[in-house]
């Protein structure tokens, strides 16, 4: 599961995959549609393409550089810090234990119950 959120930490999207899925593959369909002034992510999310999609949205790529890359990005330390809000929105879902230990057999009606914990997050 992937999910876009604003600067309060409130989920703006949320995008289920396989378990096995890299988190780079869905990052595009995360931020297509929007105009953020940032993105920020993990290094998991330092690749070209989605690199390119940020600067065609017009938003500063916070995302550091992978450990291999030879030419590493600088990025504002004091706007990355801000990141924890997404960790904090996903440690909140995970608190439903329902969602924690994927209890429902359908990608629907797990998707609908992450999205019922969502509302529940944001009204609380």
């Amino acid at each position: 599961m992937h999910a876009a959120v604003d600067a309060l930490g409130n989920p703006l999207r949320i995008k289920l995959t396989v378990g096995q899925r890299g988190d780079a593959t869905q990052a595009r369909a995360l931020v297509e549609g929007y105009r953020p002034g940032a993105v920020l992510a993990d290094r998991g999310y330092d690749a070209d393409d989605f690199l390119g999609c940020v600067r065609e949205a017009g938003a500063e790529a916070v995302i550091p550089s992978k450990r291999n890359r030879l030419h590493r990005r600088e990025i504002d330390q004091n706007l990355y810090k801000d990141r924890n809000k997404v960790e904090r929105f996903f440690n909140r879902l995970k608190a439903c234990r329902r969602i924690a230990t994927r209890y429902d057999k359908t990608a629907d009606s797990f998707a609908g119950f992450v999205y019922l914990a969502s509302i529940m997050i944001l009204l609380h």
